[in-house]
């Protein structure tokens, strides 16, 4: 209703008679992010690290397979205190998830603060939110979805007591762990989020090149949408793509012979995101 809202009130704003895709789209972007604020003031250093973050998700997204097509990025600051976004658009409605899909959505999240660290050597305050939705959903593979080798296939979250006059989530029974238990949440949680960090390093370490001529495009243009994303990336070499389920843990063997095997694959394969 929100955004049916948003899109009427847009077309009346503008003298149309009806309300076309253009209304939507704002009225979507309005309804996540905020109306946008273009007269906050950014410094052009700040400017640009924003967008080598965005760049950062953008990029992993376009790489890594099972993820929703970028529709666009955009370093406008917006009312929620959001200085950039990227917004993805999902091919179909799925009714399951599949393991790989929430292991390359957490990729997709630690995108930002990723390309951050390897531009600048250093992360930001700006990543809170990734972090937080990236946790959260390690934290759910682990205790609800039963995707953890440690923890096994067994349900450790919080059950539901049942709906009330309040909400269904008013009251919740929250079941209690022994410390060694929430421990060893914990530390699977944390292997998730890491071994999704060292396959986000590679795959952002491996494209710096393209990584900078995103962002200056970005920074020059303000709002990216999918056309020019494809266009820069038609132009560069990206490489095969991860194969689903796959973390990188492990460097290149060093037998001469897997090393020219796995080049003649590679030339073999037409890359590209």
């Amino acid at each position: 209703a929100n955004l049916v809202n948003e899109a009427a009130l847009l077309a009346a704003r503008g003298d149309k008679k009806r309300v076309t895709m253009e209304e939507f789209e704002e009225g979507v972007e309005r309804v996540i992010a905020g109306l946008e604020k273009q007269t906050r003031i950014i410094h052009e250093d700040e400017k640009l690290r924003v967008a080598y973050h965005e760049c950062g998700h953008a990029l992993v997204a376009s790489v890594l397979p099972n993820t929703d097509p970028v529709h666009k990025i955009s370093i406008i600051p917006r009312g929620y205190g959001a200085l950039g976004y990227t917004m993805h658009r999902p091919d179909d409605e799925k009714q399951l998830v599949m393991q790989s899909e929430l292991e390359n959505q957490i990729c997709c999240l630690l995108g930002g603060i990723l390309a951050e660290e390897i531009i600048y050597q250093e992360t930001s305050t700006g990543a809170q939110n990734d972090l937080q939705r990236a946790t959260d959903i390690a934290r759910r593979m682990v205790t609800d979805f039963g995707m953890s080798r440690r923890m096994g296939r067994v349900f450790y979250g919080d059950k539901n007591v049942g709906p009330t006059f309040l909400g269904p989530q008013a009251f919740r029974n929250e079941t209690v762990h022994s410390a060694e238990t929430i421990r060893e949440i914990e530390i699977e949680v944390k292997r998730i989020i890491d071994e999704a960090s060292v396959t986000v390093s590679d795959v952002l370490s491996s494209r710096r090149e393209l990584l900078d001529h995103l962002a200056r495009d970005l920074v020059e243009v303000e709002v990216m949408d999918s056309d020019h994303l494809k266009r820069i990336l038609d132009e560069h070499t990206t490489g095969p793509q991860i194969k689903p389920g796959t973390f990188i843990t492990s460097n290149v063997p060093e037998e001469s012979d897997a090393v020219e095997e796995s080049e003649a694959d590679e030339t073999g394969e037409a890359s590209g995101a």
